[in-house]
């Protein structure tokens, strides 16, 4: 049996004053488009899963955000037919600039409870729980 590549993925749950939460819409051009999401990225060779969050936020969504003010929250794996994903998620109510969809994505600002009526990417769903402790 071949045994399958795992991609490690940094997300973040983006808070703003409201307690909700930024996701994004894969775009039309990508895997799973269509799919709601939150904005990260796949991690690079001799990068930090904060160094890559850092780099894939300001590329997917124009705001710089620094490592202080990221808070692990937890992970989530997902088995697709050719690749593993292990998803690290990551909050942050602090950040620098203005959003922007750089990678003609639909954002959307969302309570946790919103976040249940979405079709989000199979390895988020398993968080929503988490961001439900962790606004109210």
């Amino acid at each position: 049996m071949r045994s399958k590549e795992i991609i490690i993925v940094s997300a973040l749950a983006l808070i703003d004053n409201d307690k909700k939460i930024l996701l994004n819409k894969r775009p039309e051009n990508k895997f799973m488009s269509g799919f709601w999401e939150f904005p990260g990225g796949k991690k690079e060779k001799n990068e930090t899963p904060s160094e890559c969050l850092i780099r894939e936020i300001k590329e997917e969504i124009g705001i710089n955000i620094k490592d202080s003010d990221l808070s692990p929250i937890t992970f989530a794996s997902h088995e697709y037919d050719d690749f593993s994903i292990l998803l690290l998620l990551f909050s942050c109510r602090e950040w620098n600039g203005i959003l922007a969809a750089k990678e003609n994505q639909e954002l959307g600002w969302f309570s946790p409870l919103d976040l249940y009526k979405l079709e989000l990417l199979p390895a988020d769903k398993g968080l929503i729980p988490y961001l439900e402790e962790l606004v109210n």
